[in-house]
């Protein structure tokens, strides 16, 4: 128990109280937008903005360049989120949860595969050597990406990607010291595990 203790502790030694502190703020709206995800509540949109304009600025200042691109990417589509969920078609109904059709899996892929190239090609122009951990982190941008179109469009299948993302990412963010937003995932993937089975009832009545 000392040894996570010293862990969270010993990570921060070097880090500014007002970089901690936004990172805490940072965690805290995190959290509370998957909740209110898993409810189908609209304010997942306005608290996940504030908690992905704050992680871009925190991994810029750590170089993290992927990771940042991909939380530019989250502050775009919560927009463009916030706007589908409340928008009526044609019969007058709101976006109910649905699963992916073949051709929303095709869009999906290619998503995918952009998102790699992207996030590869800003690392090759921000660092000369790329590591074992960058090339997880593209990997994980591919999948984070793909997962916040599906939310967007309230496509069931969205927490499968933020489930198999967060459990890659914890031990990502632990071993680059980032121990709060590592415990944040882990708390994310209990709160993505809920939100598929949630979303599952609710799509079943």
């Amino acid at each position: 128990m000392d040894s996570v203790v010293n862990f969270f502790i010993e990570s921060y030694s070097n880090t500014s109280y007002i970089m901690i502190f936004l990172e805490m703020i940072a965690v805290l709206f995190g959290i509370i937008s998957v909740v209110y995800a898993k409810k189908e509540n609209i304010l997942v949109y306005p608290t996940g903005i504030i908690c992905t304009v704050i992680t871009v600025y925190i991994l810029f200042k750590a170089e993290y360049f992927g990771d940042m691109m991909m939380n530019i990417y989250y502050s775009s589509m919560s927009i463009y989120g916030w706007w589908n969920w409340t928008r009526y078609k044609n019969d007058n109904t709101r976006i109910i949860i649905t699963y992916t059709n073949h051709g929303e899996r095709l869009i999906a892929s290619l998503f995918f595969l952009i998102t790699l190239i992207i996030t590869y090609s800003v690392y090759l122009i921000n660092s000369s050597i790329i590591y074992l951990e960058n090339y997880i982190d593209i990997f994980t941008s591919g999948i984070f990406f793909v997962a916040m179109w599906f939310m967007a469009n309230k496509k069931i299948e969205s927490w499968i990607f933020w489930i198999v993302g967060d459990l890659i990412t914890i031990p990502l963010y632990a071993y680059r010291g980032l121990g709060m937003l590592s415990l944040q995932y882990l708390i994310f993937t209990i709160l993505a595990i809920q939100g598929y089975n949630q979303w599952k009832k609710s799509l079943v009545k």
